[in-house]
């Protein structure tokens, strides 16, 4: 039977950045609140305690995967279970495929919820005489095809074909995404307002914070009224373990995130630890990039926060150095027992360190049986965190210290040449007057989604 209501909910959803689309990174959709299931009040009268009903009932009968029964109709439009599979198989793609049972549910619910605000967006540009065509649905999906695939069209089709997806899943997804965008331009941008003095305002915000620590942090923040805390605490738990488990932040940020950075994977930029609130900023100042801590319990619910990177507010970043680098390396015979691959690196290490200078590198290469790699192009912040601070130690011609392992080779790399970074000179006027208002057009969009969900009417099966 289908229970007809009119739908309420709490959570919102920014516009969608279309550069952010990505299917094997991270899904597009954007997200909702998570359904939170209120405990029984203790010492409540059962209603079903008359009907004597077995704890753990047998159900008979099994869903057949290829009836396509309708999961919700949305003002009319139906939303079939197939389009939640489709859809969830690219949030699953995102997570290399590693989804616990308990967690696929969760998600179902998740897409659901997603697809529901996409329909609702997506009725609300046609209402208003927005409708993206075909050619330009397509545009965009050849652009994803390419920049985030590196592959023609096809190729993207047969890869969503062969993860459970498919391109019309994708290319729905594209036109909610682009109606909804166009939909703002029209009626909230022109009426957000930013002015010059506001600009200059927080542009001598800027100098006067000259030196001090920025951070770039990613949340993933879950709203918990008192008596669903429990729940919504497990809840993030299971995710945090998700996460350590090698899940997306980005995805999952996009599908549980109850804060208006959802829609960029959960990113708030760079900020200080003041514009946080206490409970968070906290364990922000003792995080080092790349770290994640959480739950963090806050009034209204529960944090998760991953620290992306950190920098000094227009000081110029050494990690942004450009360096050119070369890469000596050996590897060892699949069965080399360990000491006999410690005494060839031992040796190596011996060698490598009377190098002189990287046009001696390759000649040493050679006589080492070693292979040798240059790299002219890499920023510091780009080498993985342990190796940073050592090359930003080293003078040219010098080597790191051997890294690596039996089964990887050992290696080092030779400093040929670095690019210091100029000093940072923050966001001239125009790109803070851009940043200030898009921040305030996504504070609207929320609102706006808001009544949307609030006045539509929903049938679920």
């Amino acid at each position: 039977m289908n229970t007809r209501f009119r739908l309420f909910a709490v959570s919102a959803r920014a516009a969608l950045s279309l550069g952010a689309l990505a299917v094997a990174a991270a899904p597009i959709a954007g997200t909702l609140a998570h359904a939170q299931t209120l405990p029984d009040l203790e010492g409540a009268p059962s209603s079903a305690g008359a009907l004597n009903l077995p704890a753990n009932p047998v159900i008979f009968g099994k869903v057949d995967p290829h009836l396509r029964r309708a999961t919700a109709i949305v003002n009319g439009e139906i939303i079939t279970g197939t389009d939640v599979d489709q859809r969830l198989a690219l949030i699953v793609s995102a997570n290399g495929g590693k989804v616990a049972p308990e967690e696929m549910e969760r998600l179902r619910l998740q897409v659901l919820r997603n697809l529901i605000d996409e329909t609702l967006q997506i009725q609300e540009a046609k209402a208003a005489n927005i409708d993206i065509d075909d050619e330009e649905v397509m545009q965009t999906f050849n652009r994803v095809a390419q920049q985030n695939f590196g592959q023609n069209p096809a190729a993207l089709e047969k890869y969503l074909g062969g993860i459970g997806s498919s391109s019309s899943s994708l290319k729905r997804q594209i036109k909610g995404e682009l109606a909804w965008q166009r939909l703002l331009r029209r009626n909230v941008q022109p009426f957000i307002n930013v002015s010059d003095g506001e600009v200059r305002e927080m542009m001598d915000r800027l100098k006067a914070a000259k030196g001090t620590e920025e951070y770039r942090i990613g949340e993933i923040y879950l709203a918990a009224p008192q008596e669903a805390k429990p729940q919504v605490l497990a809840n993030a738990q299971k995710i945090l373990e998700q996460l350590k488990g090698g899940g997306s932040f980005v995805a999952y940020a996009r599908q549980y995130s109850q804060s208006s950075s959802a829609s960029v994977g959960g990113d708030l930029g760079w900020i200080r630890l003041a514009q946080l609130p206490p409970e968070l900023a906290t364990p922000a100042a003792q995080m080092a990039p790349g770290q994640l801590v959480g739950p963090i319990e806050l009034s209204s619910g529960y944090s998760l926060l991953y620290l992306i990177d950190k920098r000094q507010v227009l000081t110029a970043d050494p990690r942004d150095a450009v360096l050119s680098l070369k890469q000596i390396s050996i590897s060892f015979p699949k069965g080399t027992a360990e000491k006999d691959a410690a005494g060839k690196a031992a040796n190596f290490a011996k060698v490598v360190k009377e190098i002189k200078g990287c046009g001696a590198a390759d000649a040493a290469g050679v006589a080492l049986g070693a292979t040798v790699v240059a790299n002219d192009q890499i920023k510091v912040r780009d080498l993985p965190t342990a190796l940073q601070e050592t090359i930003l130690k080293l003078s040219v011609g010098e080597t790191t210290p051997p890294f690596g392992s039996i089964e990887d080779g050992v290696r080092v790399l030779m400093l040929c040449g670095r690019d210091d970074p100029k000093v940072e000179s923050g966001p001239n006027f125009e790109q803070l007057q851009s940043q200030m208002e898009d921040d305030r057009v996504n504070k609207r969009a929320q609102t706006y989604l808001r009544d949307l969900r609030r006045d539509a009417v929903i049938e679920y099966n």
